[in-house]
């Protein structure tokens, strides 16, 4: 089946959406993106994934090619044409095409339909292993293309047999390199760094219903906290809520709050 993707200012067939060398994501690694997922046909959080890329392109310099309504109805009709159900739609910004390779030019604008892999059943079950790795993001709170440092670790990650990378930085905790980090506290509070992180519509969407059945800080997380607490999980868009079972030697045994909010989020927003 034809895929189609949005490029600029009209659709066109996905094996035809090129850019030229000079854009800056390929010659700086230059711009911003977001993703989120379609529950059976439906945009999940469309409005929340606009509006933080919008910020992102902001934050970038980069003017957006199209008005927040435009763009609604650009996915909307994508997503209609595709007829993709369960996939996930990338809105992508980039520098545009610079002459001299540094200065930003008129930013390319793509709109692309994905499929993607959920975590599988046994990481539902049993929970993922994080390996934590100093090192903060550059522009925390924009959500750039720029991977540098987490694809660099991917070989660092297997060998040592985990899952997923947590950075922290000056004794610190922030994030993962695609994922908002939470810990669960002996008695039963949910904490989730505040500070140079990315913060993730799933992030947002867990603390709301969060805060519903617990008590909730959004604080500085010290990366000591790891040993005292008794839960910890990730939240993102692919991954949703997913139970850490381990980081580094630490060991958790049992996540009876993990399991609730994995079940309120499911339930809440109805997702296979």
């Amino acid at each position: 089946m034809a895929k189609w993707v949005f490029l600029n200012d009209s659709f066109v067939a996905e094996e035809k959406a090129m850019l030229h060398f000079r854009d800056l994501s390929f010659q700086r690694g230059y711009g911003v993106f977001d993703f989120f997922r379609l529950a059976g046909s439906k945009p999940l959080f469309l409005d929340d994934h606009l509006d933080r890329f919008n910020r992102s392109a902001e934050g970038l310099h980069l003017p957006l090619p199209t008005p927040k309504k435009e763009l609604n109805d650009i996915v909307l009709d994508l997503v209609q044409k595709n007829d993709l159900p369960g996939t996930g739609i990338r809105l992508s910004l980039s520098g545009g095409y610079s002459e001299d390779g540094f200065n930003i030019g008129q930013p390319n604008f793509l709109v692309s339909q994905h499929s993607f892999t959920p975590p599988p059943a046994s990481q539902l079950d049993k929970g993922i292993r994080l390996l934590t790795y100093s090192y903060q993001r550059q522009l925390p709170h924009i959500k750039s293309i720029d991977y540098l440092m987490a694809i660099w670790l991917q070989p660092q990650r297997a060998v040592q047999g985990a899952d997923d990378i947590l950075y922290h930085h000056n004794g610190f905790i922030s994030e993962c390199p695609r994922s908002n980090f939470f810990l669960v506290t002996a008695d039963d509070r949910v904490v989730t760094p505040s500070e140079n992180i990315l913060s993730g519509v799933t992030r947002k969407k867990v603390l709301d219903l969060a805060k519903e059945y617990f008590q909730v800080e959004e604080r500085p997380v010290g990366l000591a906290e790891i040993q005292t607490a008794k839960e910890a999980f990730i939240t993102s868009t692919t991954k949703q809520i997913l139970p850490v079972a381990q980081i580094d030697d630490k060991i958790f045994a049992r996540n009876p709050v993990t399991r609730k909010l994995m079940g309120l989020f499911h339930s809440t927003y109805n997702q296979a």
